[in-house]
């Protein structure tokens, strides 16, 4: 019988993916690895080639077994100068030493004839495939044809039995120019993190009081991340405010009190204000020029992928990003959503939404929804885009509020009406424009009047709403002018960024991946750059300040989105292999640019 070692990215996930594929037959053992559990069972493999009886052992990794480090002499801050550090050499050591996964994955995968890897599927699962078989592949049993594939990737989206097998009787090849872009990002970000965290921080140290032996650190993404949120405060701080006014008057209508503004909106002189007060003053009566009614749509979201995710867990959950993402991946591997981390936003032509459908239905909370959908022929939502990683975040098991906790109940169900919302019709509402006219000046009034809620009644977030009580216009009307007065308002400046608006901006400019971005914010809240306030407004500190500051004053691209954004382009071309050479990558951004 053949020996098959199959590893996943989390213990947690070898466990559920044991018991899906042994059909809950597998048993469990401990092993050298105080943190990893070994599922056994027999079962049959299929190789590409043939079908045959096999014994199966189910472990995992603990993330990355291995992390880039400079060899020890260049540990020491006074011996080195930073700038040494962009052509140090550098090795790979192991990632947690006390759990010794290296040991653990050689003396499980000693005399094995096939491994197959269940690392999550992006480019950071792709580089665990490679430092895993780094480990085991010298100590499988040598295959009598050399030419044979003995080691496999297993891709899948969601942990669902269906997706399971599907990937486990669709075995394909680990992505290594994937794998070697990893490398590249993280020998850059060792050697542009050192060096300026150490140069800065002895510069910072000898300059002012009070650091003592605090590590001012330099990012790559992170430095960027926190040059937007310098970058508004400096706005909030230079901005002027600046008086002006506005031309109102109250109308009677139908019983009711109406305002009406003039079309000038801002007026930014007082005495060209206080004239128009007057002229108007002098009409009794309004007469309404016009009636335009518009019925208007709002479209439903578009599927749901890792950055909206996150945006919508801050502005409408209150949850941080890195809350956020870290609950998205406890729910994904018990099952209850798809694959958390994707760029995609748009649901493949084959894509099966009744097995969702079907599962929220038993749900009390969302049951008349997805029986509603089930009901009629579901019309796959336009627009979108497919990048090809993995599909939309999408519910995949039904949950009750009882089996999560709090904060992971809000998450899954924002990504339950996202994807019901997805499906649903558009929200339909009518526009009501009224143009009028007080002697020589003009006046408008506006307002909202829902038609049909359409996603917006599963997705209360985007709903809208009526501006005021139905009020009926008739063209060619007189009204009473009860009122015309000046009203006096002040410009004032943007607020501190959100999270929200953060992570927008990273998306736009390519600062990090949809999976770091959520890091790269935790760790400029963690290292004392910024404060989250109220609202999840993110305010610089007073040396997140400095920070940027000196950054503009030295090299303005240090702290600028656009070096990264170029980083990004050229790890990319790297993943998908029109790189051959990636030291070509390091030379250019250590040695030319930054050294």
């Amino acid at each position: 019988m053949a020996s098959v070692l199959m590893v996943a990215e989390k213990p947690s996930l070898a466990k559920s993916l044991a018991e899906i594929l042994s059909y809950k037959q597998c048993w469990r053992r401990k092993s050298m690895c105080s943190a990893c559990d070994v599922y056994e069972f027999d079962g049959s493999f299929h190789d590409r080639r043939n079908t045959f009886p096999a014994h199966f052992k189910m472990t995992s990794v603990c993330g990355h077994v291995k992390s880039l480090d400079f060899l020890p002499k260049y540990n020491k801050w006074d011996t080195t100068d930073p700038g040494d550090l962009f052509s140090a050499e550098t090795r790979k050591n192991e990632a947690i030493p006390d759990l010794r996964i290296c040991n653990f994955l050689r003396s499980e995968g000693a005399g094995m004839d096939y491994l197959v890897l269940w690392l999550d599927c992006d480019k950071e699962g792709e580089n665990i495939c490679f430092e895993v078989i780094e480990e085991v592949k010298d100590v499988m049993r040598v295959h009598r044809n050399p030419n044979s594939q003995v080691i496999f990737r297993a891709r899948f989206s969601s942990i669902t039995e269906k997706a399971i097998f599907q990937a486990f009787n669709n075995l394909t090849e680990p992505n290594w120019n994937e794998a070697r872009s990893v490398d590249a990002r993280q020998e850059l970000d060792l050697r542009i993190g050192c060096a300026f965290t150490r140069f800065q921080t002895t510069s910072f140290q000898s300059k002012y009081t009070g650091l003592n032996d605090s590590v001012i650190s330099y990012g790559p993404c992170q430095t960027p991340t926190l040059g937007f949120c310098v970058h508004r405060h400096d706005e909030i701080q230079q901005f002027k405010p600046e008086k002006y006014w506005r031309l109102e008057a109250k109308v009677k209508l139908g019983g009711a009190m109406v305002t009406i503004e003039s079309q000038r909106e801002h007026i930014f002189d007082s005495e060209v204000g206080m004239l128009l007060v007057k002229t108007t003053r002098d009409c009794k009566q309004a007469v309404v020029e016009s009636v335009l009614e518009k019925i208007k749509t709002k479209s439903p979201p578009q599927a749901l992928h890792t950055v909206e995710l996150l945006r919508s867990a801050s502005s409408r959950l209150h949850i941080g990003p890195k809350q956020a993402m870290d609950v998205a991946e406890r729910l994904y591997i018990e099952g209850y959503i798809s694959y958390p981390r994707t760029e995609t936003t748009r649901y493949a032509v084959d894509f099966d939404f009744r097995s969702p459908l079907s599962e929220l239905s038993r749900n009390p909370e969302f049951d008349d929804y997805a029986r509603f959908l089930l009901r009629t022929p579901i019309k796959l939502p336009s627009g979108g885009t497919d990048i090809g990683d993995h599909p939309p975040i999408t519910p995949m098991k039904n949950a009750s509020r009882d089996q999560l906790s709090d904060t992971e109940w809000r998450v899954y169900e924002f990504i339950a009406r996202h994807f019901l919302a997805t499906l649903y019709p558009d929200c339909k509402y009518k526009v009501m424009e009224v143009q009028l006219s007080l002697g020589r000046e003009s006046f408008q009034w506006s307002g909202i009047t829902p038609v049909s809620p359409g996603f917006t009644e599963v997705y209360p977030w985007q709903a809208v709403h009526g501006t005021e009580a139905q009020i009926s216009w008739m063209e060619g009307q007189q009204l009473d002018i009860v009122e015309v007065q000046l009203t006096t308002h002040e410009t004032t400046p943007p607020g501190y960024l959100t999270e929200s608006e953060l992570i927008s901006l990273m998306e736009k400019h390519r600062i990090g991946t949809d999976a770091s971005i959520p890091v790269h914010i935790e760790n400029i809240c963690s290292r004392n750059y910024v404060r989250v306030d109220s609202g999840r407004r993110l305010v610089p500190t007073k040396l997140g300040i400095v920070l940027v500051h000196g950054y503009h004053k030295i090299d303005p691209e240090l702290v600028l989105p656009t070096m990264r954004s170029a980083i990004e382009e050229q790890l990319n071309l790297i993943a998908k292999g029109q790189v051959k050479n990636k030291y070509n990558v390091y030379y250019y951004w250590t040695i030319l640019y930054f050294r």
